[in-house]
């Protein structure tokens, strides 16, 4: 069975290299400080430890297809926009692997220790402290507190957070699935890490691919033009409870125009700072 070792502190600064193209390199091609590669709407950045402008000069040699728009050093709280702490949420504990000594000196105030989640969110979005990362963690505590989904579909599940959350509160069977790599490779570190490889199965794939999977509870943390997407497909809300968030207001009004179309009760709804909408819902 692999195993993983919890890391002891965040990484300091980041450098990063920003490319129009798409890399071909494998990973270990790039050496022992690099995070990982970040690939959207046909570029890429790059993620180091240390500067390496020597080899991101030798990619670009052996993949002269590819350009440098830019780079920038950061430091890692400044990438997650400040220092990362843990925090709960209804009877979930989100920890930093690197602070937990710290959170286990100062207390839970939970007696159930099964709730405790270990998350390291590398270079991902996602370390849970976003308005609607938090609504759908209220959301999963209040559908399993109704009735525990046995089958879960998180698409889109960035760090894995809300996956692994899911099976701590008791679903048997999580697909945490991301279409960008370095997400759904984040995600598969933090199972190992909170031990979960035997409930959770977290995979690189498109949610239009998925969609249909068989499955008590989809959540959908995503933009909005893909879940307008999803919804228009009768199979999203087939017979299942469901959580939609990441929706600003106007989004959330035509989002809620559409499921008003079909046979489902919308149990509760979250807004968060007057802008965030999340949804939690049953569809019949």
């Amino acid at each position: 069975m692999q195993s993983i070792q919890p890391c002891q502190k965040p990484y300091g600064d980041l450098h990063i290299y920003y490319l129009e193209g798409q890399v071909q390199a494998q990973d270990d091609y790039f050496g022992e400080h690099f995070i990982g590669n970040w690939e959207e709407g046909g570029h890429a950045f790059l993620f180091f430890s240390r500067p390496q402008d020597p080899v991101v000069e030798n990619l670009i040699v052996d993949e002269p297809h590819l350009t440098i728009l830019d780079q920038y050093q950061m430091s890692y709280d400044d990438w997650h926009g400040g220092p990362i702490a843990p925090f709960s949420v209804g009877r979930i504990q989100v920890v930093p692997p690197w602070l937990e000594g710290a959170a286990n000196s100062m207390g839970s105030g939970k007696s159930a220790e099964d709730c405790r989640i270990l998350l390291d969110p590398g270079v991902v979005f996602g370390t849970g402290t976003h308005p609607t990362t938090h609504a759908c963690m209220e959301a999963l505590d209040l559908v399993s507190r109704m009735d525990v989904p046995e089958v879960v579909l998180d698409i889109g599940t960035g760090t894995g957070l809300l996956a692994i959350a899911a099976a701590k509160l008791g679903s048997q069977k999580v697909l945490a699935l991301d279409l960008n790599r370095l997400a759904a490779r984040t995600a598969r570190y933090n199972v190992l890490l909170n031990h979960m490889e035997e409930q959770v199965l977290a995979v690189q794939g498109t949610a239009e691919n998925f969609i249909d999977f068989p499955s008590d509870l989809v959540i959908s943390n995503i933009h909005y033009d893909v879940m307008n997407r999803l919804i228009q497909n009768r199979e999203f809300l087939k017979g299942r409870f469901f959580i939609l968030s990441g929706l600003l207001r106007s989004q959330a009004l035509e989002i809620e125009r559409m499921l008003r179309s079909y046979p489902v009760e919308i149990i509760k709804k979250w807004e968060a700072d007057g802008v965030w909408q999340t949804y939690l819902g049953y569809a019949a």
